[in-house]
């Protein structure tokens, strides 16, 4: 009965340490892709390394420890999570993200599609925007450069 408890709890503990791992992704997700019918054409891994872009970024929160959300390439988000959402890059991708704001900066995997709301170019999870400086605000205006595509040995720089 002991080690029946003893392996339940084990369970328990590692179950969502499980989550935090990246499954293994062959390769880039760039192909086209419709939302509310809107079809959305992602650069190329190539085209996309060194890519910068300036405009509005947001945070969106992921408040659900036993079923969190899972992210257009199959991996989990925890409140924890550092990642971010990009309607057009290769996913995944690292990312910088500067605030224009108060010159805040953050490295960030992209791995995740949206936002889906106009104007926006960004969203990011709530650890970074903390890192950022605009948890509070909920709207900055950001610069992104890209730094590389890709995982393992998959990725471009």
């Amino acid at each position: 009965m002991k080690l029946l408890a003893r392996l339940l709890l084990a369970a328990l503990l590692c179950s969502p340490l499980a989550g935090c791992m990246a499954p293994n992704y062959p390769g880039y997700k760039a192909k086209p892709y419709t939302i509310r019918g809107v079809r959305y054409h992602p650069m190329q891994p190539r085209e996309a390394v060194g890519h910068t872009e300036t405009g509005i970024a947001s945070h969106y929160a992921e408040h659900f420890l036993v079923f969190p959300g899972k992210t257009a390439i199959g991996e989990k988000l925890y409140p924890w999570t550092r990642a971010a959402a990009h309607k057009t890059l290769p996913i995944p991708c690292k990312i910088r993200v500067t605030n224009l704001e108060n010159g805040r900066t953050a490295t960030v995997r992209v791995n995740d599609r949206g936002p889906f709301i106009h104007g926006r170019i960004l969203d990011v999870t709530e650890p970074v925007a903390h890192d950022l400086g605009f948890h509070h605000k909920g709207l900055t205006q950001v610069r992104i450069e890209v730094l590389s595509v890709g995982d393992g040995p998959y990725r471009i720089r």
